[in-house]
């Protein structure tokens, strides 16, 4: 995998010498990246099929994000919410729009997003609902993914995220996902949300049956309780729709956004909700210091832009057909989920583990990440040609006709 005068052995040794080791990366170092490819220090290109857990929908260094970022650094990069900036409300107003939603609220990371949807739903079941003080409670899956903070543990099932980090926070039901009966029995008078991914990216890219999310909606609706959808990692374009909820006509009350809405450039994450939902925070109860600033905004407004042209969802739908029906095609695999340029790949285990896939293909200068023993999870950049597409499909082929050694 590397030359005599390979910088890559000396680089992991001191990543490995100076961090927690709380990932288990690929033996792989990049030093340079465009479009759809990385470089490494020793100057091997790989092709990048897991685009940063979907944050990079867009590519490395796409064009029009850089330059969007190179102005707003000769300008101003934060002012902190204590005052207001010129990028905010163009960012703002731009991805209301998209999610036609009132307002807006801008956070940094993810996790952020998720607590914040949290606290919101909490307030508005106490203030709207009318729900006693204490006793909000709100519904999940079993299998979700939705951060690593405290609280979101505290309703994981992933014994990695959630063991030996008590005690838990309270206010949180699991019920199987997938399984409607099993929602809409949990629901109760102090039910105020209903928070899920429209498909779990972290469990193996695993799609409810149809129907499930229509279901959820008519649920909340009746019993009036917000359906909060975690687009985090499948949303902005990455199935074919803006939205993976979209495919079943669903308009959720609450988006909780990230990853890809800062281009792969900066970290930029928002909720978006009408303003009977987000209008019940006030001035102090919740904020970030650098939650919207003015080099996020910037890069989140020009995301913005590129979404509303749809070609990118055009491609993901386009491209990821050619995909998924690549996948199953390829001799080794047992099953292949997902949606546009997405796609949860589970391997004959008697063949190796997806950790072992995941290091082979990185041999063959492919790049993709395992989840759950056998089962590998591929998100290349929406940006990604039929040409890379046809080149990863003929390497993860290579990969699982070999025999392990």
């Amino acid at each position: 995998m590397t030359t005599v005068d390979s910088r890559t052995p000396e680089a992991l040794a001191d990543a490995e010498r100076w961090t927690a080791h709380n990932y288990h990366p690929l033996p792989v170092v990049i030093a340079d990246a465009e479009g759809a490819w990385v470089t490494d220090v020793d100057g091997r290109r790989y092709l990048d099929f897991l685009a940063g857990y979907s944050a990079l929908n867009f590519g490395h260094r796409h064009p029009a994000l850089i330059a969007a970022a190179h102005a707003q650094l000769d300008r101003v990069t934060l002012t902190s919410r204590a005052f207001v900036h010129d990028q905010f409300a163009t960012f703002c107003r731009g991805l209301a729009e998209l999610c036609d939603k009132d307002l807006v609220l801008p956070m940094n990371t993810g996790a952020e997003a998720v607590e914040t949807a949290i606290k919101v739903a909490r307030k508005w079941g106490y203030q709207v609902k009318g729900v006693p003080d204490g006793r909000a409670n709100i519904i999940v899956a079993e299998n979700n993914f939705h951060g690593r903070t405290t609280t979101i543990v505290s309703f994981s099932t992933d014994p990695d995220a959630r063991d030996d980090f008590g005690p838990y926070t309270p206010g949180f039901t699991i019920v199987p996902y997938g399984d409607l009966d099993a929602l809409t029995a949990a629901i109760d008078e102090h039910t105020v949300a209903v928070l899920l991914e429209p498909i779990q990216g972290e469990a193996g890219v695993l799609v409810p049956p149809a129907g499930y999310l229509a279901g959820i909606r008519a649920a909340c609706t009746d019993r009036n309780v917000l359906m909060i959808a975690d687009e985090i990692q499948s949303g902005l374009g990455r199935t074919g729709r803006t939205f993976a909820i979209e495919h079943e006509g669903v308009v959720p009350d609450m988006y909780v956004l990230g990853k890809a809405l800062g281009g792969g450039i900066v970290p930029v994450s928002a909720v978006a909700a009408n303003r009977d939902v987000l209008g019940v925070l006030k001035p102090g109860e919740h904020g970030s210091t650098f939650g919207g600033n003015p080099l996020a905004c910037a890069v989140g407004a020009e995301v913005v832009k590129l979404l509303r042209t749809g070609d990118f969802q055009e491609r993901s739908a386009k491209l990821g057909q050619r995909l998924h029906e690549g996948l199953a095609e390829i001799g080794g695999v047992r099953a292949v989920r997902g949606r546009g340029l997405w796609a949860g790949v589970d391997i004959d285990p008697g063949l190796m583990t997806g950790r072992q896939a995941c290091e082979r293909l990185a041999e063959r200068g492919v790049l993709v990440k395992d989840t759950h023993g056998s089962t590998i999870r591929l998100a290349p950049p929406l940006v990604i040609t039929e040409e890379e597409i046809d080149l990863a499909l003929g390497k993860i082929g290579e990969v699982l006709s070999a025999r392990t050694s």
